[in-house]
């Protein structure tokens, strides 16, 4: 890889080396119970969370996922997911910015060559970050790409406008996903600051507010040959490619639910009145407000057991892939979607609806969670989860592989 060694401008400090998946838990609790503290304000400012970044790269938490004979943990999917939700309960931007890190990181572990697995997984290890450049604007559909890589000598040339691109202004390397001559999707990995990539911080959404999920614009740039990845090949074989990234959308949106919750329950307890004319006293004393409260609560824990099988059924399909095993995964995945969707969207909205007026206040900024919960929860529409689940079940209709199943 001498080539990419070259490309990269900067040294930072070697991340910690997280051995077990308790190790890796409790390193997110740590750092859950720092973000949490300064979540709101960011939201309200719009502080993007560059230095919180940096401590989730030398924590040690971006090299979890690399497979144990290249040094790493190789953490199971299950803990994964529960990574990425305490990390979203405290700040959900923050938990949804290395989500495609490790969508990243698992296309390398399909598709890379020896070499590529060698380098990259050594940088995830020592804490440096990668961040996507996939969707466009320009194509008439969703997930179409337009953006061509060009031969160039033993290398290649990249010209493209991408957006959505969340985490690039964070990261140390941006994955730049591209048609090759053959029409073949690859995936470029090149430094954030190489010459010719300008990461624009234009994101403008009402919720997820400080994921910088912005405008990057590439022109002209030179690839290394040996920092280009056939993206296409994962999906010649059963993979689970497009069902860990879900997996792990899904668990933002568990995060943003119990974040609402959590608010719920201290705002009811500590601040919402009775009502004189029904004889409550108290608010938590009204059994209406105690039973939604109740139905809200079964449905975070629900979503989080779903969440919990899933990953369990695509470590399956990652240790033993089949399509049996991959549809299942897939399948399992988007049940859990579709459950964390709504316990995201129920919690946010029972959260006022309980609390009464005053939780209204813009000071408080409790609305944040239920911004964050419908624009994080549309990336990917739950109505096709649904219907992939039941073309299954009445037609014997597999999920067509790809990044969303």
């Amino acid at each position: 890889m001498s080539r990419v060694v070259q490309l990269t401008g900067r040294i930072k400090p070697v991340a910690a080396y997280l051995a077990t998946e308790d190790e890796a838990i409790a390193s997110a609790k740590r750092l859950a119970a720092l973000f949490a503290e300064g979540a709101s304000l960011r939201d309200q400012e719009r502080v993007l969370p560059h230095h919180e970044m940096e401590q989730v790269a030398q924590s040690g938490l971006l090299g979890i996922t690399v497979p144990s004979e290249y040094g790493g943990t190789d953490i199971s999917n299950p803990f994964l997911a529960e990574v990425v939700a305490l990390l979203s309960e405290a700040d959900s931007s923050i938990g949804q910015i290395p989500q495609n890190h490790f969508y990243i990181l698992e296309v390398l572990r399909l598709a890379g060559t020896q070499e590529q697995k060698r380098y990259f997984f050594g940088r995830a290890l020592a804490g440096e970050h990668f961040a996507n450049a996939l969707a466009e604007a320009g194509p008439r559909q969703a997930g179409q790409i337009a953006t061509r890589i060009v031969a160039d000598g033993v290398g290649y040339r990249i010209t493209g406008t991408k957006y959505y691109a969340t985490g690039a202004l964070f990261c140390d390397w941006i994955a730049i996903f591209a048609l090759d001559p053959q029409d073949r999707t690859v995936m470029a990995l090149v430094p954030r600051d190489a010459d010719g990539v300008t990461v624009i911080d234009d994101w403008s959404g009402f919720g997820q507010r400080t994921t910088a999920s912005g405008t990057v614009l590439i022109d002209n740039i030179y690839v290394p040959a040996d920092a280009v990845v056939r993206h296409d090949q994962v999906f010649e074989r059963p993979a689970t490619l497009g069902s860990l990234g879900q997996l792990l959308h899904a668990a933002v949106d568990l995060g943003i639910a119990r974040a609402a919750f959590t608010d719920m329950i201290k705002f009811v307890r500590n601040r919402s009145r009775g009502h004189f004319q029904l004889g409550i006293d108290r608010a938590t004393d009204d059994p209406l407000t105690i039973a939604r409260a109740g139905v809200v609560a079964v449905k975070i824990e629900a979503a989080g057991a779903m969440l919990e099988r899933a990953g369990r059924k695509v470590d399956i399909a990652q240790v033993s892939p089949s399509e049996q095993a991959a549809t299942e995964a897939s399948l399992a995945v988007a049940s859990a979607k579709a459950l964390t969707t709504e316990a995201a969207i129920d919690a946010s909205n029972a959260l006022f609806e309980l609390a009464g007026t005053s939780s209204t206040d813009e000071k408080l900024n409790l609305d944040r969670h239920w911004r964050n919960a419908r624009t994080h929860t549309v990336h990917d529409p739950v109505r096709w989860k649904y219907h992939a689940i039941g073309d299954f079940h009445l037609n014997d209709t597999m999920p067509a592989p790809s990044g969303i199943f």
